[in-house]
């Protein structure tokens, strides 16, 4: 028999929740399958069988807040039996019991219920005895739950004409439930967050109560960097294997800037200033359970190719929920790009303790003077938000014109001029 616990958590992480379990009790596993998930403030982690076996028992359900190196349930070897469940105690039948009310057979199943599965079923206001039960021993599941809140063929009687459509907790999936409406008109829906969204709101709110936020704005042609893509995008992808994209661009732009203005690079600590030798660079990622930002490590030493391949691989992970807490812990700048959808202009919030955040927004053409002509380009407004306990506005403004003037003249750049 071994124990199944919850992996150490960082220093910043004090609990998570369990989000499900991916095996039942007496469900064969082999090494390395995945059983459970656990949500933190932070990342998703998985947890995977160390060993062949049997899962036994499970001591935490779906919902639960688990904390650091707890006992999750018990996996034993090939073969052996799983902990019988208590079996419920038995009552007499009464003419009420044998007519299987709606009101009895809810009271009765009410009491086997999970809480995550209970929570599904209040929020959606459900009759638990109209619920088709696909667990051991006729328990319900909390996805049979979730698909009978989803719109499944369970009658929810007469008040559910009222009720969302959907109430699947935000930790069963977050993202689908954020996107679906309820039906009928003049409907709410009631969904917690999950902890990743609260921890983005606590962390989003702490600095505009922290930090003195300010934002400067520049434009760029981008026309030399859409040049320079096109005229290479062919070679580079033989060579290296992935495409030559703007953002590795601004990367390298950003971490020339840097150089010349540590204080953009630097943070803040109590009553000190941190100053940083390394650059290392957030990009931000929109993922299903929210905004990410794993980091890109000494971007000075990384080359172009170098660059676009970690941000696939950060896309690729964010989109599977495959970042871990490594990936983006730390960080001394970061770069987000509004642009991919559609964003003209925003003030981006610096992501703290660092003390600047770079906006890259829409490439529309526009008419702009240039040598005295009139002329159409693919224009880019940027954004610099930082903060302005230690950025002064001089060399917030001067480190944006060093990236504009770099994109606008890329061979500078590559040249390291």
């Amino acid at each position: 028999m071994a124990d199944i616990k919850v992996p150490v958590f960082s220093e910043s992480v004090s609990e998570g929740t369990l989000l499900a379990w991916h095996k039942h009790p007496g469900e064969a596993v082999k090494r390395g399958d995945l059983l459970a998930e656990i949500e933190t403030d932070k990342v998703v982690l998985e947890i995977q069988a160390q060993q062949d076996g049997v899962l036994q028992s499970v001591v935490k359900n779906e919902g639960d807040t688990v904390l650091s190196e707890e006992v999750l349930g018990t996996l034993g070897e090939a073969g052996s039996a799983p902990a019988p469940a208590p079996e419920p105690a038995a009552t007499p039948a009464t003419p009420a019991a044998a007519g299987s009310t709606p009101e009895a057979n809810e009271a009765t199943r009410r009491d086997d219920l999970s809480p995550a599965v209970r929570k599904v079923v209040t929020e959606a206001n459900l009759d638990p005895a109209s619920i088709p039960a696909t667990g051991p021993k006729g328990n319900i599941t909390k996805a049979d739950a979730v698909q009978a809140a989803q719109g499944g063929a369970t009658d929810q009687g007469p008040q559910s004409a009222a009720a969302p459509s959907s109430a699947a907790p935000a930790s069963a999936a977050p993202a689908k439930v954020a996107a679906s409406a309820p039906a009928g008109p003049r409907t709410e829906q009631r969904v917690p967050m999950t902890r990743i969204r609260a921890r983005i709101a606590e962390r989003l709110k702490e600095v505009q109560n922290t930090a003195a936020l300010l934002t400067t704005f520049n434009e760029v042609n981008m026309k030399p960097a859409m040049d320079l893509r096109k005229k290479y995008q062919d070679p580079f992808v033989a060579k290296h294997g992935v495409k030559l994209g703007f953002m590795s661009l601004f990367v390298r732009a950003a971490t020339e800037a840097l150089k010349a203005f540590p204080m953009v690079n630097a943070s803040v600590d109590g009553k000190d200033i941190i100053y940083h030798g390394y650059y290392d660079i957030g990009i931000a990622v929109a993922s299903e359970r929210g905004l990410v930002v794993p980091i890109l490590r000494d971007t000075e030493q990384m080359s172009l190719a170098g660059i676009e391949k970690g941000i696939a691989d950060f896309a690729v992970k964010a989109k599977g929920g495959k970042l871990t807490m490594e990936d983006m812990s730390g960080g001394t700048f970061s770069i987000t790009n509004g642009g991919t959808f559609g964003s003209m202009m925003s003030t981006p919030i610096i992501n703290a303790p660092q003390s600047a955040i770079l906006g890259m927004h829409n490439i529309i053409e526009r008419p702009i003077a240039q040598n005295g002509q009139v002329v159409i380009a693919p224009m880019m407004y940027l954004a610099l938000s930082y903060d302005h306990r230690i950025i002064d506005g001089k060399e917030a403004v001067q480190f944006l014109v060093m990236i504009k003037n770099l994109l606008e003249d890329p061979a500078r750049m590559l040249l390291e001029l």
